[in-house]
């Protein structure tokens, strides 16, 4: 049995791979389906572009399908980047920093609190079967730290540890993160029998 991972993003699959680890399917990415377009994705909440990726790509392949939509969410900025996280102000995450950094000082304030959401979607063609969303809660860093991670992760301080997710192993990020937790969950139902 195959279980589609919906990603191309490479630090998104070194993240969910370990945590899938045991699962009773062959774990495949879009890298193995090439001929697959992506999707625009239209919606206006992490929860509806989860949904339309999952259906479109498992309707697309044929298999059993996974997919997120997970982005930065900074209340002082009135929620964005949001869904809008991966394309937000182009692909180069530093000048994505400077953005927020920007708007933060327009605004007068240093930091601001955020939260990294995660909504998942497990998908069998029209089907939905699975569905979870979780967070990690945080705020904005001074400036960005880390070589870990990847994306927001040196800009977004966390608190417990008093590091950003730059700076936090991979491991321990899986416990912690919005997407560990959510691919936790996805791992415990599958593990606790057949898809149909």
């Amino acid at each position: 049995m195959t279980l589609l991972v919906a990603t191309t993003n490479p630090g998104k699959l070194r993240e969910i791979q370990p945590i899938l680890s045991g699962v009773p399917y062959e774990i495949r990415s879009l890298r193995d389906y090439p001929s697959i377009a992506e999707p625009e994705e239209t919606e206006t909440t992490f929860a509806e572009n989860a949904r339309l990726k999952a259906h479109y790509y498992s309707k697309a392949s044929g298999e059993l399908t996974v997919a997120e939509d997970s982005g930065l969410v900074i209340d002082a900025l009135d929620g964005a980047p949001g869904v809008h996280s991966a394309r937000w102000h182009g692909t180069d995450y530093a000048i994505k920093f400077a953005k927020i950094r920007e708007l933060l000082d327009e605004r007068g304030l240093e930091t601001s609190a955020a939260r990294f959401v995660c909504h998942l979607v497990l998908a069998r063609g029209a089907g939905l079967l699975f569905e979870a969303e979780e967070t990690v809660e945080g705020q904005i860093a001074a400036a960005p730290a880390g070589e870990h991670g990847f994306g927001y992760d040196p800009i977004f301080f966390y608190p417990p540890l008093g590091v950003t997710l730059g700076e936090v192993e991979r491991e321990t990020k899986s416990r912690i993160s919005h997407r560990g937790k959510a691919f936790a969950r996805l791992r415990a139902f599958l593990l606790d029998g057949p898809v149909s």
